[in-house]
Parts: C-alpha cells; structure tokens; sequence
C-alpha cells in the first residue's frame, strides 16, 4: 500500500499490526530520503542512531526532538523548491520553528487534511464561523502555526464569518447576524480552544445564544485553560449547558507535521489516521513504554517530503488508552496528551542532538 492509497483508504481503519507494517515501509523510505538530501538529519541517523538500525515499524525510525526546528535550518530541497515557510506559534521569547514546504508536501497535507474532516463535517461546506480576525492570514509565503491551521479549515467552509476584531473582541452583532442566516442548519466553528473559550465562549454564555446546529472544530490552547480549571470534560460541558452545542472534537496536531491531525473521537480520545502513528516512550530511558504508561509523545507522518520532520519526539506527556477497540467506530491506538514535560527532563535528549549536528 502506497501513500495515495493511505489516503484513499477510510480513515482510522486500518488494525495497528497493518499500520505498523504498512507505515513502517513509508517511514523508511523517507528516512533514506531525508538522509540523503538533509546533511544535518543524515548526522543525526549515522551517529545517535548509528545509521544502518533496521526499520520494520514506525517505532523503530530515528526521531528528531522537535525543538531542533527553532535552531536548525532543516530542509530537504533546495531553497529554490521552498513554496511556503511556517513558522510555529511561540510564547513570547522562544524562537519560532521554520518548516519549508515545496508544492509536493503542502499538496499532501491539504488532502490528509480533507480525508480526516470528512469523518466530522461529511462532504459538503458548511457556512463557517471562524473564532478569529481576518488579519490572521496576510502572509500567504510566510505564516505561523495559528495562521497554518485557519487556512487549513477555511476550505471546508462557505460565507465565512470572521468572529473576532484585530483587538480579539468577538462581534456579538455579527454572530447573531450569521445565526439568523444559516443557524437552523448544520453550521461549522473552528478555532483555538483558548480563544474559542475565552473571546468566544465566556461573552456569549449569558446570552442565550443558541449554537446547536453547530460543529466545533478546536485546537491548542489548553494551559490557560487548565490554569482556569477547565478540562476537555468541563469544555464540553459548559458548551452544551450554555449553548446547546453538541458536536465538539479538538484535535491534536502541530506546525511540524501539518496536516497530520490526531482527532478526537466520539469516546474524547484521540486517533491516528492511516498515514500516522504515535509512541509513547519514557523520558529518561526513551524507551518505547505499553498501552496504559504515560510517557513522551513521539509522532510519526509519512506526509513531510521536503524536511525530515516524519518522526519527531513532542514535549508533550500522552497516554495510549487502548489499541483497535472496536467499540470506538475507529481502529489503530487511542490516546489523550496529558500535558507537557518539565523543561529540565527533555534538555538532555535535546542538547545531544544538537550538538550532533554542531549545535
């Protein structure tokens, strides 16, 4: 099986021992691919990894940690093939990962995309509220992680309704506008969960505004959530008490592997679609750890042709609940990320591979 057929297969249904096999193949062929055209990724796999490790399963394929993509200039074309650079969504202070895209990769990436979401939106546009301002996405070349994964959904949208100002002040008139117009039928939300939460959510609770015709598709953010005591259960919760929202699926994901969602099911966990897997390791040994042991989320895609980013250790803590269950409608592992690593645990494993390449 081929990655067009990865794609064209029904999502999440692949059993795990396939996956493993299956994906297994693309992996490898990708290592040698970037180990060929990436001279510091190449250092990385003959050194720390000691070159010729045999791959069968996407467990054994050497990983990157994916705070190297703030230091290192990672790309597998030449500079002249780059069709688009992202950059991650930083806290003030950090450096930004760069990822350059050719056309290959980003074409890859919208059509993972659009196969996952079918399985939530079906296969016709919905009118669209965005829980952001239109300003977001100027830069059509160079855009971060926000801007990435607005640009990403805006296709399975129509008459699009940009919520929120430059200032991030929901416009309440316009969302009850948009409500009269298109909100007795099915109608998509998408945004980032804290400002879908706190610039969407927290103004229009007292309202009464009624969103129950509505699917919300949101990720990211959790922490100033959690600060605030609010959970994924909570979220839900105080979503259909308020609003009689109903159909809610955050999904995981990151600028480093774009359009390999992990989204969530109808049980609040999270799946791999046919084209990529997680394993949870131990942060100290790196170990691969069993299903039920929370440890580091390493995420594999077979999409990234133009950077080696198809095997990457996160500093996310996840837990894998249980592994092609098939009362969950979806096959493959399902998981739930946990929060991130202290920043001291993960240092050691960063700073080696660093300085493989120079750092």
């Amino acid at each position: 099986m081929n990655f067009d057929e990865l794609l064209a297969a029904p999502q999440f249904s692949l059993p795990q021992a396939d996956k493993d096999r299956v994906l297994g193949a693309q992996l490898r062929e990708l290592t040698e691919r970037h180990r060929s055209a990436c001279a510091d990724y190449r250092k990385i796999v003959d050194l720390i990894f000691a070159g010729g490790r045999q791959i069968e399963t996407p467990a054994d394929v050497p990983f990157l940690p994916v705070s190297l993509f703030k230091t290192r200039t990672l790309r597998s074309i030449p500079e002249s093939e780059v069709f688009k650079i992202m950059h991650s969504s930083g806290t003030t202070g950090q450096v930004p990962s760069r990822i350059f895209l050719d056309r290959e990769t980003a074409r890859r990436q919208t059509l993972a995309l659009s196969r996952i979401m079918t399985h939530v939106l079906g296969g016709r546009r919905l009118p669209m509220i965005l829980v952001e301002s239109d300003g977001i996405v100027k830069d059509r070349r160079q855009f971060n992680a926000r801007a990435a994964g607005l640009l990403g959904m805006l296709t399975f949208g129509r008459q699009h309704f940009y919520a929120l100002d430059d200032d991030a002040r929901l416009s309440v008139d316009g969302l009850r506008e948009f409500l009269e117009r298109h909100g007795q039928e099915p109608f998509l939300i998408f945004g980032f969960t804290y400002l879908v939460w706190q610039r969407f959510f927290e103004v229009i609770a007292p309202l009464l505004i009624d969103l129950s015709n509505g699917i919300l598709v949101h990720s990211g953010g959790w922490k100033k959530l959690v600060e605030q005591a609010v959970d994924n259960g909570e979220f839900r919760r105080r979503f259909r008490e308020a609003t009689g929202l109903k159909r809610i699926y955050n999904f995981y994901g990151m600028v480093e592997q774009v359009g390999s969602v992990y989204l969530e099911g109808d049980d609040g966990l999270l799946y791999a679609p046919n084209f990529a897997d997680v394993i949870i390791r131990d942060p100290l040994t790196l170990e691969v750890l069993p299903v039920g042991e929370p440890g580091l989320i390493q995420v594999c895609s077979a999409l990234p042709l133009s950077y080696p980013g198809h095997s990457l250790l996160t500093e996310d803590l996840g837990i894998i609940h249980h592994v092609d269950n098939p009362q969950s409608g979806r096959l493959g592992k399902a998981f739930s990320v946990i929060g991130r690593i202290p920043r001291a645990e993960l240092r050691g494993c960063s700073d080696v591979l660093a300085a493989t390449v120079g750092g």
